[in-house]
């Protein structure tokens, strides 16, 4: 009677472990690069980018040195400005009717978080500092922001703003008397950095770095369970997660939720409207170099001038020598070697 049982054991024994699906990779290659940091290893961390809907070549990108401060680049990678500002970890602007302001999670203090504000001259391509926002406990680490249009100049800025320990809290700022007021905190179990927000769903998507992504409503007064949207299979996505970003397209709810697969210097995509996964690529060596162990990441559509037509897609790039930079690639190249609409 034991010899059946034996059998089925050793059969077991002797059957190969499952393999995850092979998931094809796409590759595509920067055109542009942003000059290094000036701080070496684990410096450069995350982008954001300012399009000039009047002169779109003349368009800005910020960029974050966490040992030092912020910089400036523009469209050919060169430092218009750079600000001491401490030690800023991610970044995040939005235009709004006062102008475009940035926010970038203050992390000077680890027991303490804040939400340093700026307000970027777009004309002189210059950071004007408006003040630190206190952020509650713990160390500050992701920041998302979210535009509220209102009509009027005083239109409403929320900051998301993801504590280390997986903390998230919702801030309501008055970017003009650098003030801001906690409205809700929501929840992830362990380390959390890369958000963001799609303004035309409320949606607000959340990186825990060793789980996967999650999704939360946006809204003040919305649910404030989260919704696994992937997780980490090493076919589509391997820890960590760092950075996310929405390519928007049209007025509803499509576009792309783009994600940096750290562990495999690779980026994931899903489609914004049912949130399915739908490809994944790699920044490769061409006549600048790839990207290995990105960060943080910005993809902004529309017309970024003759360089960037099809919109921007801007990544760090963690191995860059001597340091650390940012890594400029058209959208409209990815979409084309992913075969998306």
């Amino acid at each position: 009677m034991r010899r059946p049982v034996l059998a089925a054991l050793l059969l077991a024994a002797c059957t190969p472990p499952a393999v995850d699906p092979v998931v094809e990779t796409a590759t595509v290659t920067a055109d542009a690069e942003t000059v290094a940091v000036k701080n070496g290893d684990d410096a450069a961390d995350d982008p954001a980018i300012w399009r000039n809907a009047a002169n779109p070549a003349a368009s800005l990108i910020v960029g974050t040195d966490k040992q030092a401060g912020l910089y400036v680049y523009g469209l050919d990678g060169q430092v218009r400005h750079f600000l001491d500002a401490g030690r800023v970890n991610n970044v995040d602007l939005v235009d709004t009717p006062a102008g475009v302001i940035v926010a970038a999670s203050d992390r000077t203090d680890n027991d303490n978080a804040h939400i340093a504000l700026f307000r970027l001259n777009t004309a002189a391509a210059r950071l004007e500092p408006l003040g630190r926002v206190p952020a509650g406990s713990g160390e500050a680490y992701g920041i998302c922001l979210w535009a509220t249009p209102t009509g009027t100049a005083s239109a409403a800025v929320t900051a998301f703003i993801v504590i280390k320990d997986g903390s998230i809290r919702q801030i309501e700022l008055d970017p003009a008397k650098a003030t801001g007021r906690i409205v809700r905190s929501l929840k992830l179990a362990t380390q959390s950095e890369g958000c963001v927000v799609d303004p035309r769903t409320a949606r607000l998507y959340v990186a825990e770095e060793d789980v996967g992504i999650w999704r939360f409503d946006a809204r003040p007064g919305g649910d404030v369970r989260p919704v696994k949207i992937a997780g980490i299979d090493k076919a589509r996505l391997f820890d960590d997660v760092e950075g996310l970003a929405t390519a928007a397209e049209g007025t509803a709810n499509g576009g792309w939720l783009v994600a940096s697969s750290q562990g495999d210097n690779a980026y994931a995509v899903w489609r914004l409207a049912d949130e399915r996964f739908v490809g994944r690529f790699r920044i490769v060596n061409g006549a600048l170099g790839g990207t290995q162990e990105t960060d943080g990441i910005e993809v902004i559509t529309g017309d970024f001038g003759l360089d960037f037509p099809d919109g921007l897609m801007v990544a760090q790039d963690g191995e860059n020598q001597p340091a650390q930079n940012f890594k400029l690639v058209s959208w409209g190249k990815v979409k084309k070697a992913l075969k998306l609409p």
